[in-house]
């Protein structure tokens, strides 16, 4: 029944907004001292440290790790150690341009994983998706290309900005893969997948020890310490609203909609971030940028219009 993926599309939209708040508690973070790096330590450090001991905890978390043999583990671990270099560019990027642009230029990834999706995944079937995947991409474009003169950012942060829904994009396909998705069904119709209960921890605890080896290389210590008292408060935040809560829920929801339609349905996060950032930092957008969100946001609507519509209007169709 289409009225069944609501629950899923809900669980996405929290993921979506979980991860719009990354650039809003990075923005606090960074006039602390703490660098992008630093953020990234202690946001993956704290969130597998915390959501590791909440399934230890938990007979059925305890129960869905001794499923797993070595070899899935260990490909849990390497796949959440992709996600890395995806966190890396992103709030590297945050130190040149505005968190509302660095939101909106991260949604290039849903057209880029419903292209990878047809080789590697269950792509969407039928018009709708694909016409909506196209609304939300000319969104993307008009978000990115309506920058007001005199206001171009660096290079370096465009560049940067470019290259995270890229690798993103990648992780997502690898992690639906990881929940049992295949070109012929999504991980919840095929079965066989990892779990969320094991994939979630296990993938943040491969995003640890990655950002652990990346500050090694860089000649830093391990973790900052000590944390800035101003900055507390923050990197919980983006420890667990900005880590835990996103990536478990996308991945509880890619499961049962695939990979495709997941992305699609989280373009709903630079809304999210626009907004927040707009109230919280006074960061505007121009016209045409704002014209981007509004298609962004109607992209979603046009895609998911069967499970999200008032279940009375589909009964009244069903007669």
């Amino acid at each position: 029944m289409r009225g069944s993926r609501l629950p899923w599309i809900l669980f996405v939209a929290i993921s979506a907004f979980g991860y719009g708040s990354g650039p809003l508690f990075a923005k606090w973070i960074y006039p602390t001292g703490f660098d992008w790096l630093d953020l990234l330590a202690w946001r993956h450090f704290l969130a597998a440290l915390i959501l590791g001991a909440v399934v230890l905890a938990l007979p059925a978390g305890r129960a869905a790790l001794r499923s797993l043999s070595l070899r899935r583990a260990l490909t849990a671990l390497a796949i959440g150690a992709l996600f890395v270099a995806n966190a890396s560019t992103y709030f590297a990027s945050l130190i040149w341009i505005d968190a509302s642009l660095a939101g909106l230029m991260t949604y290039a990834y849903p057209a880029i994983v419903a292209v990878l999706s047809i080789f590697f995944a269950h792509a969407p079937s039928g018009l709708r998706p694909w016409a909506a995947l196209g609304i939300a991409t000319t969104g993307v474009a008009l978000g990115v290309g309506g920058i007001s003169a005199g206001k171009e950012p660096a290079l370096i942060g465009l560049v940067l900005g470019v290259a995270s829904p890229i690798i993103y994009s990648c992780y997502i396909i690898l992690a639906a893969r990881l929940g049992g998705e295949s070109k012929s069904g999504t991980g919840a119709s095929r079965g066989g997948g990892i779990p969320p209960l094991a994939a979630v921890p296990l993938s943040l605890a491969g995003t640890a020890l990655g950002v652990f080896a990346l500050r090694i290389l860089a000649g830093r210590d391990l973790l900052p310490m000590p944390i800035p008292a101003d900055a507390l408060l923050p990197i919980l935040g983006v420890a667990t609203i900005a880590g835990i809560v996103p990536i478990g829920a996308f991945y509880a929801g890619a499961q049962r909609l695939g990979a495709a339609r997941a992305a699609l349905v989280s373009t709903v996060e630079p809304i999210f971030t626009i907004v927040a950032a707009g109230l919280v930092f006074g960061e505007r957008l121009t016209p045409v940028q704002l014209l981007g969100g509004a298609a962004i946001l109607g992209a979603v609507v046009v895609a998911e219009w069967e499970a999200i519509r008032p279940a009375q209007a589909r009964r009244g169709r069903g007669r």
